[in-house]
């Protein structure tokens, strides 16, 4: 068996290990990163042949968590192998792509796939970090074309302080959380969930990051220099000048007449009709035998198309629907547009159209969330729908994609911050992002929706949140320009997506990804700057339709009552499996009764079912009803012996008047007084050490503070 090779450095407090193995020695490069007790093992394959008929780059990255790297067998009873990644799962697969695809080649046609295997799961360090260094990683030092390596690191602050990579402890106390990679000197991917940050504190913990990033690069190209293969030599294929010419003198002006077109509808068909025109025209020329100059042919136009978009922004501030680099498409808001719903409201903003509704329910209603990492719940959530009739096409309606996880991820972190806490609104929420006509930014305008959609409902938002999708283009001179709201041609050509939400206080998300090598600080302060503008612009035209939550719930939407118990009474509001608690729902027709391990009771009616709900209410006070000496009860007779009459005093819970207590005088027989099922005032006169409790029913006076109940 072949040695194996480990290098070691200190990150963040913490020794990171990287060994290189034989373990999967069929793959063209492989590193087994150790982080903690934190093992991920990252692998990347190249196809032998190219894939033909195609007009992008095949890549495909996997991330993938196993329950046997946390010592957990999975927790459904039917199902114990993984099987669909968890959501978690797919946006960390997303983000190492993000951050690794920019190095690659574009033009390159072959597949390659990338697979980030978590093997053991200490429960204090993050996967993430190592799959992303991993994944660079076995592509530096394989021999597929790849212009690497990237770091990656991410960003806390805790008790004032910047913590690099904090530990799954820390993240729960810090104040935020930003994860970056990018190479020397240049930034190529964020992911940052933040509470209302200020755009200076956002760069001050960007240029933190990148001092890391550097040594972190630097310690790569160690390992790559010892045991780094060469890469393999993949031309591709020339243009001939011949066809470059020809296709060019048949598009004239017509493609930058075709592009800059202020409508998206028309500029799609007026672009779709040329490219059909220009096929033609090759076919004739070349005939159908030799389809490769008809490919090569769309690829011009498409290289052409991409210029034209650079240079008209950055040597004429020319946008291809006419707006100022600055400038944000028309915006309108409507709130209420769905009768039934918990809350509703449509955003637009150009093209893009969102809507967003919102469905509240009881606490038992929150997502309960079985992974690697543990079980979790959660009480807010957000779920993006992008169908193809949205951008006008024609696609099979299926389950979400990875696309859109992200992008609802993406809004669902940008709200997430400003949601009341489950004291102050005891419910689960979730929204719905509807995208019914998209071009450019439909996850800003989710959040947008989210936002508007939430105040409708009346759920009390600490403040309004917006979002917006900035751009950027770039020569190779250095010269560059920053775009605010970009769209189709912008976001497609440009070297930059820039998405920025949060409040007027400040910024709660953060996710870029870039076409290029990456961008540097400068470039991302003046993008934040610009951003900021833009985000007030949006919220003062979302406040024309609704400035504030509404003062009341949609009457649709269930009605909660909250109360405190003692928790160890828990048990006696449940009973013996569940039969209390259940009955209390059967005869008060609540929808549910939930009990948080702190003694919190939520209890669930349907919206005019206030009356039930207030039963139940006074039903489990009754049960959890603290007993004390002087307390008076009005309860009924359940049971008649020689010495005495038994009385409930609560559900379960019941005290003996002796005869001697019943009455003033001498009493012969119990049932001189009382019978069965009678109900009977009493006070309560003693409490042994057993809990026995004794009563009273005679010259009843509340002398000792008791309360009548």
């Amino acid at each position: 068996m072949k040695e194996s090779k480990k290098y070691t450095l200190e990150v963040g407090g913490r020794e990171l290990t990287i060994t290189l193995t034989n373990w999967a020695d069929q793959t063209n490069g492989s590193a087994l990163v150790q982080y903690g007790e934190t093992v991920v093992l990252a692998t990347a394959v190249i196809a032998n042949s190219v894939r033909e008929g195609i007009d992008y780059f095949p890549l495909l990255v996997d991330y993938q968590e196993k329950f046997y790297a946390s010592g957990k067998i999975k927790g459904s009873r039917f199902i114990k192998r993984e099987g669909r990644p968890s959501d978690e799962a797919t946006l960390t697969g997303r983000m190492v792509d993000r951050a690794i695809r920019p190095c690659f080649d574009s033009r390159m046609r072959r597949d390659v796939q990338v697979v980030l295997n978590t093997l053991s799961y200490d429960k204090k360090n993050d996967p993430d970090m190592p799959a992303l260094l991993g994944a660079s990683l076995a592509l530096y030092i394989s021999d597929i074309p790849w212009a690497g390596p990237i770091g990656a690191v991410k960003v806390g602050k805790v008790n004032g302080e910047f913590v690099l990579n904090p530990t799954i402890e820390d993240e729960e106390q810090s104040d935020y959380l930003i994860t970056m990679a990018g190479t020397k000197g240049r930034v190529n991917m964020i992911e940052a969930a933040l509470v209302e940050v200020s755009e200076e504190e956002v760069m001050k913990a960007f240029e933190f990051g990148t001092k890391y990033i550097a040594k972190i690069i630097e310690f790569q190209e160690k390992i790559q220099a010892e045991v780094g293969m060469d890469k393999r030599d993949m031309p591709h294929a020339e243009i001939p000048e011949s066809l470059r010419q020809e296709v060019g003198e048949f598009l004239g002006n017509r493609l930058e007449a075709a592009l800059f077109v202020e409508v998206k509808r028309e500029r799609v068909t007026e672009i779709d009709s040329l490219k059909e025109e220009l096929r033609n025209f090759l076919k004739e020329k070349y005939g159908e035998s030799d389809p490769k100059n008809i490919s090569i042919g769309l690829d011009i136009l498409e290289e052409t198309t991409d210029k034209l978009v650079h240079t008209n922004i950055l040597e004429k501030e020319r946008r291809v629907d006419g707006r100022k680099l600055n400038a944000v498409r028309s915006l309108a808001s409507q709130v209420g547009v769905l009768p039934r719903t918990h809350g509703s409201a449509l955003f637009m903003r150009g093209n893009t159209h969102a809507l967003g509704t919102v469905t509240l329910g009881a606490p038992g209603a929150e997502q309960i969330i079985d992974e690697m990492k543990g079980e979790e719940k959660k009480r807010f959530m957000l779920h993006y729908n992008f169908p193809g009739f949205s951008v006008g096409e024609v696609s099979p309606m299926r389950s979400p994609s990875r696309r859109e996880i992200g992008h609802g991820a993406l809004a669902e972190k940008a709200l997430e911050p400003l949601i009341p806490s489950k004291d102050d609104f005891p419910y689960t929420i979730r929204i719905v992002s509807e995208i019914l006509s998209s071009n450019g930014s439909s996850s800003m305008a989710s959040a947008c929706a989210g936002s508007l959609a939430m105040m409708d409902a009346g759920i009390p938002l600490k403040r309004p949140v917006a979002g917006i999708a900035m751009g950027l283009m770039t020569a190779d001179s250095g010269e560059y320009k920053v775009l605010t709201d970009i769209q189709g041609p912008e976001d497609h050509y440009g070297d930059m997506d820039f998405k920025v939400a949060g409040t007027s206080e400040g910024v709660t998300a953060i996710q870029m990804d870039v076409k290029i090598e990456g961008v540097t600080l400068e470039m991302i302060e003046k993008t934040l700057t610009q951003a900021q503008h833009a985000r007030q612009e949006i919220l003062e035209s979302m406040a024309k339709a609704i400035a504030e939550p509404r003062e009341s719930l949609s009457p649709y939407a269930p009605r909660i009552m909250m109360l405190m118990i003692n928790p160890e009474k828990i048990g006696e509001v449940i009973g013996p499996g569940g039969k209390v608690i259940n009955e209390i729902i059967d005869e008060t027709g609540v929808l549910s009764i939930d009990i948080d391990d702190d003694g919190k009771v939520y209890v669930a009616a349907e919206a005019g079912g206030e009356d039930g709900a207030n039963k139940a209410v006074e039903w489990i006070k009754s049960i959890t009803k603290e007993i004390k000496l002087g307390d008076i009860f009005t309860g009924k007779v359940t049971k008649v012996a020689d010495f005495g009459a038994f009385v409930e005093l609560t559900p379960k819970k019941e005290g003996l008047v002796h005869i001697s207590e019943l009455s003033e005088g001498y009493i012969k027989k119990v049932e001189e007084v009382v019978k069965l099922g009678d109900m009977l005032q009493v006070k309560v006169i003693r409490i042994d050490d057993q809990g026995k409790i004794a009563l009273s029913a005679k010259n009843i006076q509340d002398n000792n503070g008791g309360t009548k109940t």
